[in-house]
């Protein structure tokens, strides 16, 4: 079992509200955008960027000028002291991260750990590839977003097509998808309730939309924008995406845009940097998996078993398990095999339901679960996700008293 001792302050992260594309953040730079809500949230908290010194940027949609990835967004920020990669892991970029930062700690090479997640699938880039040798010397062209959506390079299949291969294989049916996206939505009430108080734990509502030029304030928003809200009624007139199959559009998610950020450091910065330093937000695991190609939402079972084997803790010791579900499909089967409570996953909200950014998408799960926990009491946490390429990436956490 393995014992990290790197942490996350309790209150040091958060969230902007997630977007449906071509919402209201589809003209923001991704990059941009985050550092200007990144550098917001840590004066909120008086926390000093100054004091950072490491961090890890993610995302999976790049924006120009990218190329200068996380000493540009920690410049924007403030925290001019902090170097530190720029990571693409699809929608385990967020995991990811995790681990970068707090490997960094671990080997005493920094104290304080920003990461920043941010992705715009709105207004993706259209990439041209120049080929000289080509016929009449044209080149290759790309949509970022949408061909690779559509495409894995490895077997030719749509996304979609993984869902469907194993909604055939564990006999999955679209009545079933249905039915859990309507548990999936009434879990997401509760965090609307109270004037959205769980959501204020760690997002700051209303949110003041910026302007392109990041110099005034273009609008405001409530809470997430786009979220579908749907009936038993309305999802039985759907029909299956693929000709045969069980997926809807009602039972996957859908594309948005947002960022999401989150301090690692030191146990004693922790407490300094902590909204309450008796809590304390303990990473216990974290796993890596790969399934069989076009299996990709069976791929977060193997990586939840392995961060539960590093942590040294079962399915049943969890008290809170939040996933990332770009289908419903992929709860059901994880629900299946692991024995995990499908009624009680992704309690107060999921990506099935606030939808899809990407790189921020586990990002804000990992905020979320932290905060079930500290409401429980403590306990030990599970967030796992599936991510383009058919792998996935887990970590359990642990809440407790310092």
């Amino acid at each position: 079992m393995t014992r990290y001792t790197a942490e996350i302050p309790y209150g040091a992260y958060w969230s902007t509200p997630f977007a449906r594309w071509q919402g209201s953040f589809a003209s923001l730079h991704s990059v941009r955008f985050a550092a200007h809500v990144a550098k917001n949230e840590l004066a909120k908290r008086n926390i000093d960027p100054q004091t950072i010194d490491y961090g890890v940027l993610g995302f999976s949609v790049p924006q120009q000028h990218a190329f200068y990835g996380l000493p540009w967004l920690t410049g924007l920020v403030g925290a001019t002291r902090a170097g530190g990669p720029t990571m693409m892991q699809a929608c385990a970029t967020g995991v990811r991260t995790l681990l970068a930062a707090a490997q960094e700690i671990e080997a005493g090479m920094a104290d304080v750990a920003l990461i920043v997640n941010c992705d715009r699938t709105s207004n993706g880039p259209h990439l041209y590839y120049p080929n000289p040798r080509g016929a009449g010397g044209t080149g290759s062209s790309e949509d970022w977003v949408l061909d690779n959506f559509g495409c894995d390079p490895l077997g030719g299949h749509s996304m979609v097509q993984t869902a469907e291969n194993v909604a055939a294989k564990h006999r999955v049916t679209t009545s079933q998808q249905h039915e859990l996206v309507l548990r999936r939505e009434a879990q997401y009430d509760d965090a609307l309730k109270d004037d959205s108080a769980f959501l204020r734990r760690f997002m700051t509502l209303p949110f003041e939309v910026p302007s392109g030029d990041f110099r005034k304030i273009a609008g405001t928003l409530d809470g997430d924008e786009g979220v579908s809200r749907s009936t038993a009624e309305g999802l039985a007139k759907l029909k299956p995406v693929m000709d045969g199959g069980t997926v809807t559009f009602g039972g996957q998610t859908h594309p948005a845009d947002g960022n999401a950020g989150i301090l690692v450091t030191t146990p004693e910065q922790a407490k300094a940097l902590s909204k309450d330093p008796a809590i304390a937000v303990r990473l216990r695991g974290f796993g890596l998996a790969r399934t069989e190609l076009a299996y990709m939402p069976e791929a977060m079972i193997p990586a939840a078993r392995r961060a539960l084997d590093q942590a040294g803790r079962g399915i049943a010791d969890m008290t809170a398990i939040k996933t990332h579900n770009p289908f419903a499909v992929n709860d059901i089967v994880f629900a299946r095999e692991t024995g995990a409570n499908l009624e009680t996953i992704n309690n107060f909200g999921c990506s099935l339901v606030w939808g899809h950014p990407q790189a921020p998408m586990g990002t804000r799960a990992i905020i979320e679960l932290v905060e079930e926990l500290a409401l429980r009491g403590g306990g030990y946490g599970l967030f796992t996700g599936c991510a383009a390429g058919d792998t996935a990436m887990a970590v359990v956490v642990e809440v407790g008293d310092r």
